[in-house]
């Protein structure tokens, strides 16, 4: 996994979000700008750290 949800760099829950929100905003951005490249390669990232971040961290520390 790229991402360790263990870590406790990311256990507070805004910075979960926070490193969720920002690439898929700038992959909204980069739709809008008409780079659809970089907006999938941004959005896959985002999709990506939210299911790390979200759905497959488990509380068990």
């Amino acid at each position: 996994m790229l991402v360790d949800p263990k870590h406790p760099f990311f256990r507070p829950l805004w910075i979960r979000i926070l490193c969720v929100l920002l690439p898929l905003l700038w992959a909204g951005f980069e739709a809008a700008s008409g780079a659809l490249f970089w907006a999938i390669l941004f959005g896959a990232a985002g999709i990506y750290l939210f299911v790390a971040l979200f759905l497959n961290r488990s509380e068990d520390r």
